[in-house]
């Protein structure tokens, strides 16, 4: 990160504080109350170019010190809370196959989407550093379980969203939101969860971010990689990809055109989601991730013993029952990082100033093309 971008932990927090929202979080968002600690790389609000270090404390780890210590002998035997039953969906089963463990505990804590909170962080890092070039990166909702926003959505109604301070399930249409309501109170009641889509949205971006050149540096893949990292996304989509795989070519493409008082080209669509040959065009971007049920249900799944081998009921740890909403958020972090590092590959720079001279030699450029 460039010296001299503004950083605010409110903001910081604000964005932690959106990732805990949404109808259908479960226990551990009573438990935990976030505030990020800078201890390095920033220094009266602005980042001055070292590394930037951050600490996000677990109110919840003072439960666990006695099950597990860092030293063997430091925990009385009858404290150890081991997870033998793998639970279908999650990292259980391969984790211990993989580092040859008869407890799943070692693998669900690191594989937990706890560790979100610090992408969000990040993400917030990232954000204030796009900010001081006009761009944002937000969500929204489009499904949850079988109900699906059937209209189209303006920035404007995002960035409305992103300002309420009571958040219910993250979608701007609100007979949408009453239905997605719906789905979560029936999961609630027969001990089920609820997955959905999520729609990230980066307004602002320049043309010419990322490239074509070779295949890892195509921002198309770079997204997609770090959407699908997120705990429970199963599959992304790049602006209407879903929709165009059913159509004809004609009918997919978004024309091109000039504006001759702004001396901007433009597309007579966004169905590319603003990036095209694996950079941006200057559009929007528009990436959704496909997130699946939440894998741990009160109503336990089949499974067995890793010791016995005998069948038996899935173990239950506290979870959530629809965390689409909080997905999102961690979505708009993971995009904001990636084109972060997409906008210092291209422009670089020590500092904020001297970013800021290369980005508008660029866009000088591109007006005079």
């Amino acid at each position: 990160m460039p010296a001299g971008v503004p950083i605010s932990l409110d903001r910081i927090n604000r964005e932690l504080w959106r990732r805990q929202q949404g109808y259908g979080r479960g226990g551990r968002m009573k438990i935990e109350t976030d505030r990020v600690e800078v201890v390095a790389g920033v220094r009266h609000s602005q980042t001055i170019g070292s590394p930037i270090a951050l600490i996000i404390r677990n109110s919840d780890w003072q439960n666990w010190t006695a099950a597990l210590p860092v030293e063997d002998g430091e925990g009385a035997e009858d404290k150890k809370k081991p997870v033998r039953r793998p639970r279908p969906g999650h990292a259980d089963l391969a984790g211990c196959i993989k580092y040859n463990f008869h407890d799943a505990r070692y693998i669900l804590e690191r594989a937990s989407a706890r560790e979100t909170t610090a992408r969000v962080a990040v993400g917030a890092i990232a954000k204030a550093f796009l900010a001081e070039f006009n761009i944002s990166v937000l969500s929204h909702v489009v499904a949850v379980g079988p109900v699906t926003l059937k209209r189209e959505v303006t920035w404007e109604e995002i960035v409305e969203l992103s300002k309420r301070d009571k958040v219910l399930l993250g979608c701007v249409d609100a007979e949408t939101e009453r239905q997605m309501k719906e789905v979560v109170d029936e999961v609630y009641r027969t001990g089920d969860t609820a997955g959905g889509v999520f729609e990230v949205v980066v307004h602002g971006a320049p043309p010419g971010l990322g490239s074509h050149r070779t295949w890892d540096s195509r921002l198309d893949g770079r997204f997609a990689q770090a959407i699908v990292s997120i705990q429970a996304v199963k599959g992304v989509e790049v602006g209407r990809a879903a929709q165009g795989a059913a159509s004809f070519g004609s009918s997919v493409q978004d024309t091109i055109h000039y504006d001759r008082t702004t001396r901007h080209f433009l597309r007579g669509a966004n169905r590319a989601g603003g990036i095209e040959g694996g950079m941006t065009n200057g559009e929007d971007i528009v990436i959704r991730g496909l997130l699946k049920p939440i894998s741990t249900l009160r109503r336990p799944l089949e499974s067995v013993d890793l010791l016995t081998r005998e069948p038996s009921s899935a173990a239950y740890e506290r979870s959530d029952v629809c965390v689409v909403p909080a997905a999102g958020v961690i979505g708009e972090a993971m995009a904001a990082i990636v084109l972060a590092q997409a906008f210092l590959e291209k422009f670089g720079g020590d500092s904020l100033g001297e970013t800021r001279r290369n980005f508008e030699g660029y866009m000088e450029q591109v007006k005079n093309f």
